[in-house]
């Protein structure tokens, strides 16, 4: 890995690792639909000049119905349920729920009937990591915050469902234009909605800098330095970093918020990391003769995972806090 990738590798861990604390600091002065409605059209505005000059939405908007189905399931209802979810959890529990992804796109690819067979490896991961969730929520969850699990349950889903979609009706559109024009409709439809809890006063300096934040150092430009991140090293090895990203919520929560770093905290996150590693390892096949073109080596869980098979270079489209 060159300089350059290993540095985009390491922004990348950092900037999908802190959108937990900059919605935690958010929603306590504004909704989660004005949240997501100020988050989305910035995020849209910066990208879509460069959308435009690639002409990377014509393709895009030409599949105008799956890509609707994939911006409710991937950005308009997650975001909005993590948004929520946070007023009631910590924002490192809620990064570490959301690191859950994989095991349930593990779960989703079972009950397909083409979907992959796990071998003993994939099988004990998804039972470790299903433990480690079960820690949390039993050891880190009160009462009064089922609701917000449930929420998060329901970003899992929609985060597992997103690349299946994009994989199977979008894969050969470019992720550019497939992330500007998703981010672009959910705006739109966010505005009638943010108008009816729209704040009576101007939010704190603090709280607009999460906004700011979130729209461009964790969306816009995230997603760019991914765009570039899987032209170098490839889309498998470049989503290596969303194992990372727990890691850098919980620091976050604890150092910046003083959210408690808990026993079940640590061991959740480890037994969900290993879970979801060894569930999405992808079993060794024997080697076919070798072929005239090799075919482009795309992950198993993410969205991130789910890409590149487009135009040209890899084009991911992975999800975010």
């Amino acid at each position: 890995m060159s300089r350059r990738a290993a540095a985009m590798f390491a922004g990348l861990c950092v900037v999908w690792g802190i959108p937990y604390f900059m919605i935690k600091i958010a929603v306590t002065e504004i909704s989660p639909f004005v949240l997501v409605l100020a988050r989305t059209s910035l995020a849209a505005l910066i990208l879509l000049p460069l959308a435009l000059s690639r002409g990377a939405l014509p393709p895009v908007l030409r599949r105008w119905r799956p890509l609707l189905v994939f911006t409710a399931v991937e950005i308009a209802i997650p975001w909005f349920l993590l948004a929520d979810a946070e007023r009631h959890l910590t924002s490192s529990l809620t990064g570490l729920l959301v690191a859950a992804v994989p095991l349930v796109s593990v779960g989703l690819a079972l009950l397909r009937p083409d979907g992959d067979r796990l071998g003993p490896v994939g099988l004990a991961g998804l039972l470790v990591g299903m433990l480690g969730v079960a820690a949390l929520v039993g050891l880190d969850v009160q009462g009064a915050q089922v609701g917000a699990v449930v929420e998060m349950a329901g970003v899992a889903v929609g985060y597992a469902l997103g690349p299946l979609i994009l994989s199977r009706w979008l894969a050969d559109t470019p992720g550019l234009g497939v992330t500007t024009a998703s981010l672009a409709i959910c705006a739109l439809v966010y505005v009638p909605l943010a108008a009816l809890t729209w704040p009576d006063r101007v939010p704190s300096g603090k709280v607009l800098a999460s906004i700011v934040g979130l729209a461009v150092v964790c969306t816009s430009v995230a997603f760019l330095m991914l765009f570039e991140l899987v032209g170098e090293i490839g889309p498998v090895r470049a989503t290596v970093f969303t194992y990372v990203n727990p890691a850098v919520a919980v620091a976050a929560g604890v150092l910046l918020l003083g959210e408690p770093l808990t026993p079940a905290t640590v061991i959740g996150f480890l037994l969900v990391v290993a879970g979801s590693v060894l569930a999405t390892r992808r079993r060794r096949t024997p080697e076919p003769s070798p072929p005239a073109t090799l075919p482009e080596a795309v992950g198993s869980s993410g969205s991130a995972r789910a890409a590149g098979r487009g135009t040209g270079s890899p084009r991911p489209e992975p999800e975010c806090g």
